[in-house]
């Protein structure tokens, strides 16, 4: 697995949850808008608070997606780390971990890579480790092999 492999799964991943947080939010209004008000009153607003809660929540997924993509534009793909920090790619040798959003578990050419941010509590953990530095997580010993 390349970094840049694992990169452009990742903004492809990102690119398809945009594109569905739209099509939820289009489809949602249009039923919104295409609600008619019946005799019952009360029924017709009640779906059309509904359907406008539901636009609201796929709005703040849209959001929250583009926001994470703005976030991943700005790692340098040929940057050479010597330490842990945003946009390394890092391996104990067993897991690896792509310091940037948290996204969890992403797999690419049958392998796996954490993808984490630096505020996590592992992220915290490795910041500004460099490779051969040890440190102690959840119980267990994670000795830095390789930092892309």
């Amino acid at each position: 697995m390349t970094k840049e492999k694992l990169y452009n799964k990742i903004m492809t991943l990102i690119d398809e949850r945009i594109e569905s947080a739209k099509t939820a939010i289009a489809s949602a209004k249009e039923s919104r808008d295409s609600e008619t008000k019946s005799s019952v009153g009360d029924k017709y607003e009640t779906g059309r608070t509904l359907m406008q809660q539901e636009v609201e929540k796929n709005r703040v997924q849209l959001h929250k997606a583009e926001r994470i993509k703005t976030e991943l534009e700005n790692i340098d793909l040929k940057k050479k780390f010597d330490k842990v920090e945003f946009g390394s790619l890092v391996s104990d040798g067993k897991i690896m971990y792509f310091i940037s959003t948290a996204l969890g578990k992403i797999d690419v050419d049958g392998k796996s890579c954490f993808c984490i941010s630096l505020a996590s509590p592992i992220g915290k953990a490795l910041r500004n480790k460099c490779v051969g530095d040890k440190i102690s997580f959840m119980e267990k010993t994670i000795e830095i092999v390789d930092i892309e």
